[in-house]
């Protein structure tokens, strides 16, 4: 009884704190589509432009989430089962570009596959004409996979340090085939970690901004939808109900893959 008050104390900043720049924002951020009317919370939903944009950001990240997870899983399984020399400096230049912002990821991209970029430099010295994707789908998508494969390569590679190898010499010792063992016993000793690793890598790209800043010109996404509208309409509700359609999803993800991994789901989920 006596620590109560203390506690009090220690809570209050804390709770101020949270009070200041969580629930406020987000009490504003619901109520304001209410000053233009209800069926601003719909627009995403109803306005064809809002609406293509939603859809481009929700392809983009499936696609991007799925290749991530497959070469993820793919790199990570063999360097978290496989001992070589060099092995611990591979993983450091692999894991490099997660020092990278999106901004300057983008701006590799460019320097790739951009209008004065390498690749539209050597075609224009082989075809005479200039290549270019950096300003498109293409680029997005490889920009994005760029920015995630890091995160999943770290994420299997250490589940597949943390698997154990007696299920598997097990299931060899009675005979069972290399399929079959990646059916029985990897698949499900993975499950978790693919469904983690695919909810943190699909929420990054539904709200990544920084690289579809630099690249975004010739296909639009929600992120950068939302900034056109406060910055350049000062459309203040109409960018609060997007963004609060990007929140819902992006958090339902999480929930999803929280709920399916059940407590073997990284606590990050």
């Amino acid at each position: 009884m006596t620590h109560r008050p203390l506690l009090a104390a220690c809570l209050a900043p804390a709770a101020a704190l949270f009070g200041a720049f969580w629930l406020l924002p987000m009490a504003w951020l619901v109520v304001l589509p209410a000053a233009r009317g209800w069926e601003t919370y719909l627009a995403v939903l109803t306005h064809p432009r809002y609406a293509a944009s939603l859809a481009n950001t929700l392809a983009l990240s499936l696609v991007v989430t799925a290749a991530t997870l497959v070469l993820g899983a793919a790199v990570g399984l063999y360097l978290g089962r496989t001992r070589f020399r060099g092995r611990r400096a591979l993983l450091s230049v692999l894991s490099l570009p997660l020092s990278f912002p999106g901004v300057i990821v983008g701006f590799f991209m460019i320097l790739l596959g951009g209008r004065q970029g390498a690749l539209a430099q050597l075609a224009e010295v082989l075809t005479g004409e200039r290549i270019t994707f950096a300003y498109g789908l293409t680029g997005l998508f490889l920009a994005y996979l760029y920015f995630s494969l890091p995160r999943a390569i770290a994420t299997f590679t250490a589940a597949a340090e943390g698997m154990d190898a007696q299920l598997e010499e097990a299931a060899r010792s009675l005979g069972a085939s290399r399929w079959r063992i990646v059916r029985d016993v990897w698949v499900p000793g993975l499950a978790p970690t693919t469904l983690a690793c695919g909810a943190i890598v699909f929420a990054t790209a539904m709200g990544a901004f920084g690289t579809a800043f630099t690249l975004a010109s010739k296909f639009e996404v929600l992120p950068i939808t939302i900034y056109n509208e406060f910055t350049n309409y000062a459309n203040f509700a109409l960018a609060a109900s997007l963004s609060i359609a990007l929140g819902l999803m992006t958090w339902l993800a999480l929930f999803a893959a929280r709920r399916l991994g059940g407590p073997a789901a990284p606590a990050g989920v």
